[in-house]
């Protein structure tokens, strides 16, 4: 039979009251008979109930780490990072799939059924909305990934999109390519929006430059595949700025399965340089994002919210580097 309470504070020779202020944070206990009880609880076996813990703190120690970006293997590591994140600082992660979801009150409906006491927002493809949604309701909230703003209401940490987009312009303008595409992900998503900004603002500055763009359905290897399909159907460009490693990917698939190579007949290069980037028969360019800071300063923010909830909201954005491999051809 489980180990109780009642049995601890038999062992220990204490009040059952004094082993549950010792496994209440922040109530009030002694050094004395804490060591007591802990050695009690040791020599038992006993673990405190959470459940019965948070009915006495009225805090549960969860966080809901919420996404809708579970076809893409870089969140892999990102839900890695976060639940042994989370676990270190003594939270909960709760993994909650948003795919497809539309409504940011039925998201705001299901964190209160669940009690948590935050949430954070791993997503660049939700809308902003959900994250203001969660703060509106009074739920501490980080947006990780998220889109990065001059008057920023909920905690947000990322890249600047927009300046990754005319990094990656520029990286193929420097290589020579003279017909150059854009294939980014959903049109929706605000981080699309933004690398296709950049993108474009800096081929305005190369008129010279043949530039063209399209938008895959989502962040898969699929709908990459797919539209590059598509694209080779016509006339493709020379070297295409995919947006998103796992589009690249597939893109790289499609050309090959055509009969061409990468780089000789079509360069690309991606961003994010997840793992599988660098795996010997991919070896893709790309734009490294520093997924370990994001997470870290994330699990930070979320940590820092729940002592003080009324903490000013803040935007913490890293900066992205060229991972150079070999799908593009080398600068002259």
């Amino acid at each position: 039979m489980a180990v109780t309470l009642k049995d601890v504070a038999a062992k220990a020779g204490v009040s059952r009251s004094a082993v549950s202020r010792t496994f209440t944070d922040g109530a009030s206990v002694s050094d004395k008979m804490r060591k007591k009880v802990e050695k009690a609880a040791n020599e038992l076996g006993y673990s405190p109930n959470a459940l019965a813990s948070s009915l006495t703190t009225g805090r549960t120690k969860l966080v809901g780490l919420v996404s809708d970006n579970f076809r893409n293997p870089l969140f892999l590591d990102v839900f890695d990072r976060f639940t042994r994140g989370l676990q270190e600082k003594g939270l909960r992660p709760l993994l909650v799939n948003l795919s497809e979801e539309t409504d940011p009150q039925h998201s705001v409906r299901m964190m209160r059924q669940y009690s948590v006491d935050g949430v954070v927002v791993a997503s660049s493809t939700l809308l902003p909305e959900f994250a203001q949604a969660f703060r509106d309701a009074g739920i501490p909230v980080v947006h990780s990934f998220g889109r990065p703003s001059s008057n920023a209401r909920v905690h947000v940490v990322g890249i600047d999109n927009i300046e990754c987009g005319r990094m990656a312009a520029r990286t193929l303008v420097a290589r020579g390519y003279d017909n150059i595409g854009f294939l980014g992900g959903p049109e929706s998503a605000t981080s699309t929006q933004d690398r296709y900004t950049g993108f474009m603002s800096e081929m305005s500055a190369n008129p010279e430059v043949k530039c063209s763009y399209s938008f895959a359905r989502t962040y898969s290897f699929a709908a990459g595949r797919e539209e590059m399909m598509r694209l080779l159907d016509n006339t493709p460009a020379q070297a295409y700025f995919c947006g998103d490693d796992v589009l690249s990917i597939g893109a790289l698939s499609a050309i090959k399965d055509r009969g061409m190579s990468v780089p000789d007949d079509i360069g690309l290069i991606g961003l994010n340089d997840m793992e599988m980037a660098g795996w010997q028969n991919i070896d893709l360019t790309t734009i490294h994002q520093p997924i370990s800071q994001i997470v870290n300063s994330s699990i930070e923010l979320m940590a820092a919210m729940l002592a003080d909830p009324d903490r000013y909201p803040e935007t913490r954005i890293f900066p992205c580097s060229i991972t150079e491999r070999s799908t593009l051809r080398p600068l002259p």
